[in-house]
């Protein structure tokens, strides 16, 4: 069986996002607006985010 599925996102907010298990999630941005999202995955899906602030002076 082939199933589909379709979500929709607004393309003009800057995002991240991650599909898993046929649901859509919105990363976190990082409060400073500088800093990185570090994904892990394990048995071929994502199975925890890392978000990383960095302070620009």
């Amino acid at each position: 069986m082939d199933l589909k599925m379709t979500a929709e996102i607004d393309l003009m907010e800057s995002a991240a996002y991650i599909v898993k298990d046929g649901v859509l999630k919105k990363l976190p941005n990082p409060e400073s607006g500088h800093g990185k999202q570090i994904i892990s995955w394990q048995g071929n899906k994502p199975c925890y985010a890392k978000l990383e602030t960095d302070i620009k002076f």
